[in-house]
């Protein structure tokens, strides 16, 4: 099949296109699905690049990619959940060849219908972002009615869902942009926006619930605005202990789960209107080395699409 591996760790040139590396092995649970689009995340060229390889041991030849849309091709001997011809999207495993690639095998458990009001490459921004967004609003914050958060980057993959589902949850929403995107995170219900080109310190009321998104001085600042005994979790490196202890907070780094169950319920939002994506670029999938690149730059307004199949 045609496929986007790695060798070795490195910079976006470790990326080759091949079109005769081997089918994937299907395990008793698995589906394998005919990838009709992928999706472009910075978890991927993190992993490209060897930042996680202390927590994700990777085997080489590796294909990258963790979102996936596309149409179940063969299901294992105990799926129950799905058939042949079923459309789907998924949330793939981090330890597995992933879908930079014509096919790939995922568990049952991983796995969701395809929303039916999205095309495949719109299912395909879906669900590492989303998943992220939701889990870290809902099971760890706990985000109730009427409360405060505060996401940093609201413009871009995980934070334009976070605003959409906190906005589902009842809060109040507080975010960071640039110029060009105000509007933008204003249109998925954001309640307050900072400009950050024009604004060296954030300035709003006390926040019951920080999302961090960015990590470092971003993640450092959004402390000043942390009610005391507020929740405080991000996915750019575990909060400061100090810090968090001086404000009683619950502080958490948030790594997301891959699940079915959770796709199944933002599916729902997605039929029903509640949440929509956004597409910032689309590339074939023997452009996805270009795509890394424009994903690095840390400038991308919603999602960067890999077409892999019409």
């Amino acid at each position: 099949m045609k496929a986007i591996i790695m060798n070795e760790y490195g910079d976006s040139n470790v990326l080759q296109y091949v079109d005769d590396f081997p089918d994937p092995i299907l395990k008793d649970d698995d589906v394998l699905i005919e990838v009709k689009a992928s999706a472009v995340n910075p978890i991927d060229w993190k992993l490209r690049q060897g930042y996680l390889k202390q927590m994700i041991d990777i085997p080489f030849p590796f294909i990258l990619g963790l979102d996936v849309s596309g149409i179940v091709k063969e299901v294992g001997k105990e799926v129950t959940m799905f058939q042949p011809g079923d459309e789907v999207y998924a949330r793939a495993d981090t330890s597995r060849n992933g879908s930079y690639a014509e096919k790939v095998a995922v568990n049952q458990l991983f796995v969701s219908k395809k929303p039916s009001n999205l095309n495949f490459e719109e299912a395909a921004s879906v669900p590492l972002a989303a998943l992220t967004a939701y889990q870290a609003l809902r099971d760890f914050a706990g985000l109730g009615e009427g409360e405060r958060v505060f996401i940093s980057a609201g413009s871009g993959g995980v934070g334009s869902f976070a605003i959409q589902i906190a906005k589902i949850l009842g809060a109040y929403v507080v975010t960071t942009t640039g110029p060009k995107n105000i509007d933008y995170v204003k249109s998925l219900g954001a309640d307050e926006v900072i400009d950050y080109t024009k604004n060296d310190s954030l300035d709003t009321e006390p926040v019951d619930v920080v999302f961090d998104l960015i990590g470092g001085k971003s993640q450092i600042e959004s402390f000043s605005i942390l009610k005391e005994g507020g929740r405080i979790g991000s996915i750019a490196g575990a909060p400061d202990p100090k810090l968090a202890k001086e404000k009683r907070a619950n502080a958490k780094g948030l790594w997301v789960k891959s699940s079915g169950a959770d796709l199944d319920e933002l599916r729902n939002y997605i039929e029903a209107g509640k949440i929509k994506t956004e597409i910032a670029a689309r590339f074939p999938l023997e452009k996805v080395k270009v795509a890394h690149e424009l994903s690095e730059t840390g400038h991308v307004r919603g999602k960067i699409v890999i077409e892999v199949a019409k």
